[in-house]
């Protein structure tokens, strides 16, 4: 039985059936990403990753569909046709989308893991247009493992160097950057560069360093340890741009 559908490809009722049957399981996929994203809080989230996996997906198919489409023609024919060019083009055109993912701050950069996996559902909806359904599936899998809470914990494991700037005003300045050198060199923070300003005024100094350490020290620790020296009025800590 043949069923033509808007006056467009004709095709037999089996082969309709598959091509539903390849939207609803890329579909499918795209959801458990989105799902898992929706969850944590990120804007690419439940919607957004089950439209990309169905627009890949129907990608995928018209490549194949056109390659079926025009494969009678011949060496003289002036039509030319690569089937996997739009499927290359879908792949590249993420990043336009992945790149709204992105948010950077001054030290860090956020949401790279929600741009790549908008990236990977793209791959999946190109892999099930294609018939590759196995890959897709264990690839869907793979990839919930790795955003899921065992993931988040096996990252958190790795020490990441941290770069960040403590500004300090103080009277006494020599002997209070001697103790702030002290405290932080107890806890493995180095100094990398320091700077130094002075209100003739009020007498008081202003320096503004510029620190590395490992992202697991005791931040609160350090700030209580500084805070009880003396001639210290005021500090502050936050994140720096990464050199």
């Amino acid at each position: 039985m043949m069923i033509d559908i808007f006056g467009g490809i004709t095709l037999p009722l089996d082969r309709w059936g598959l091509i539903l049957g390849k939207l609803v399981l890329a579909g499918a996929l795209g959801a458990l990403i989105g799902y898992e994203r929706e969850a944590h809080g990120q804007a690419a989230g439940f919607r957004t990753n089950i439209l990309v996996a169905l627009g890949a997906c129907l990608m995928m198919m018209l490549s194949v569909e056109m390659e079926v489409k025009y494969r009678h023609l011949t060496q003289l024919s002036v039509v030319r046709l690569d089937p996997s060019r739009i499927a290359s083009y879908a792949i590249a055109s993420m990043g336009f989308l992945g790149a709204g993912a992105i948010i950077k701050g001054r030290g860090t950069v956020r949401g790279l893991t929600t741009a790549a996996s908008l990236w990977m559902v793209t791959g999946l909806g190109l892999c099930v247009g294609a018939g590759y359904y196995a890959p897709a599936v264990i690839v869907t899998f793979l990839s919930l493992a790795l955003l899921s809470t065992l993931g988040h914990k096996f990252a958190r494991t790795i020490c990441k160097d941290l770069h960040s700037v403590l500004e300090i005003k103080c009277h006494c300045p020599l002997t209070t950057l001697r103790n702030i050198r002290n405290v932080l060199e107890m806890y493995g923070v180095r100094i990398l560069t320091v700077n130094c300003s002075r209100n003739m005024e009020d007498g008081l100094a202003t320096y503004r360093l510029r620190l590395l350490s490992k992202d697991d020290i005791p931040r609160a620790q350090i700030m209580g340890d500084l805070l009880q020296l003396e001639g210290l009025e005021s500090l502050s800590w936050g994140e720096a741009d990464v050199p």
